[in-house]
């Protein structure tokens, strides 16, 4: 009986010890499926908590990174015609480029130049604009200077900090990317943006910001800090910067000087902000729209001079700028693209050390002259782009200006509208009386 019993209670144990086996076993197996099933998730994936009376829910959306994905654009076919404004195709950024969700974007004159044809590197069909700021979507391998989530301006002037260019510590200018930058590809030779009929369509400055989600280069945008607001942080990505940079960089104009800028659109105008700000005596804005002249005080200008109504019989406006300063202008400024008017601008600086710059783009084979003794003189020709400055070591600067109230930049927004209305933002680059139109992806 005592060994029946034995064997009894041992059976039992064997029995447990099995059924432990077993169960430790499933629970392994379970352990794998699971640990399986994580591993096959994606990588990166986000939460979106939206809320109702009294509740919260919350549903996961994959992430975007590293695909494809539809945006709203404005597309330029062809020169001359209105833009088509409807849905692209963006693919996701390659080794050293970063993909941005534009959220604002405002309407320049240099894009109105390029879609007219007068552009000697325009191509069709692209995506034009250039002053964009918005928050980093996804970045490509080897991106290092910003990540998903930052604020950011496109930059149409890269600054790589290794070419000769931007060692040389004696230009804004960037050689990485330009030759591509031109034919309106990325830095392999490709682009990121086709239309819903898989056709190309060509990138525009490095930026293309009439696309809500736009592929550049990675030394082709700067972060920025994320409380200043991205409607005034998109003008500092060509106008605004391109205007004051001119005078307190490229001209370095000093306190007591004389000034003149030929264009009181946003560029002349910021100049005469960047002039006022170093100390000017006289700052003259020079235009044929006295629509202008209501500008001229609060960005810093003395004088305002309309050249069909402001001479004299006879006298021309270089006679005049002479007549008004003494003999001349220690800085004239030419932001009006007229190979006329930058040689009236030469020439209306003063003898001996005179300098002018040459901000405006001229249209195709137009070229510009002026007597040899002009410069035999002492009078300085220089040009100016992107006002000298280095946009991504020098943007926060600016940043911290605005932010301060040394930098005006809100005052420039004359119109605001949805992005679907670009057609009609152009015809406000037009009117008498407006700066600059900034469209929103979101309205």
């Amino acid at each position: 009986m005592v060994f029946s019993d034995d064997f009894a209670l041992l059976s039992s144990d064997i029995k447990s010890w099995f059924y432990g086996v077993k169960v430790h076993l499933n629970f392994l197996q379970i352990h794998h499926q699971l640990h399986q099933s994580i591993l096959q998730r994606p990588k990166r994936i986000s939460i979106s908590i939206s809320r109702v009376p009294g509740k919260y829910s919350a549903s996961p959306i994959m992430s975007t990174a590293g695909k494809p994905v539809t945006s709203l654009a404005a597309v330029a076919y062809e020169a001359g015609k209105p833009l088509s404004v409807e849905e692209i195709t963006v693919d996701p950024p390659k080794a050293h480029e970063v993909r941005i969700q534009i959220k604002k974007t405002a309407v320049c004159h240099t894009d109105a130049y390029t879609l007219s044809g007068a552009d000697p590197e325009g191509a069709f069909p692209s995506i034009l604009g250039h002053e964009g700021a918005g928050i980093v979507e996804s970045v490509g391998e080897g991106v290092t200077s910003v990540k998903p989530g930052d604020h950011v301006v496109a930059l149409y002037t890269a600054e790589c900090g290794q070419c000769k260019f931007c060692k040389s510590g004696k230009t804004n200018l960037c050689g990485s990317v330009r030759a591509t930058q031109g034919k309106g590809v990325m830095p392999d030779g490709t682009s990121r943006f086709k239309n819903k009929k898989g056709e190309t369509l060509l990138h525009f400055m490095g930026c293309s910001t009439f696309s809500e989600y736009t592929v550049v280069a990675d030394v082709s945008v700067v972060a920025i800090d994320p409380k200043a607001p991205l409607e005034s942080a998109c003008l500092l990505g060509c106008g605004v910067t391109t205007g004051y940079g001119a005078a307190v960089k490229s001209a370095n104009v000093q306190k007591g000087d004389t000034v003149a800028i030929f264009g009181a659109g946003t560029v002349g105008l910021s100049v005469a902000q960047g002039a006022q700000a170093r100390g000017a005596s006289k700052v003259i804005l020079v235009d044929i729209n006295d629509a202008k002249k209501k500008y001229m005080h609060e960005f810093g200008a003395t004088d305002f001079v309309n050249p069909t109504k402001d001479l004299q019989n006879g006298q021309t406006i270089v006679e005049k700028l002479i007549e008004m300063t003494d003999g001349g202008l220690d800085f004239t400024f030419d932001c009006t693209g007229n190979v006329k008017v930058m040689r009236d601008a030469l020439e209306a600086c003063h003898k001996g050390w005179g300098v002018s710059v040459v901000i405006g783009v001229a249209a195709s084979g137009q070229e510009i002259s002026t007597r040899p003794f002009q410069l035999v003189t002492g009078r300085v020709w220089k040009g100016s782009a992107f006002g000298g400055i280095k946009g991504r070591s020098e943007m926060g600067g600016l940043i911290k200006d605005y932010q301060g109230g040394a930098l005006k930049v809100d005052e420039f927004i004359t119109n605001r509208r949805p992005f679907k209305e670009i057609n009609d933002a152009f015809e406000d680059l037009h009117a008498g009386d407006s700066l600059r139109t900034v469209l929103n992806y979101t309205d």
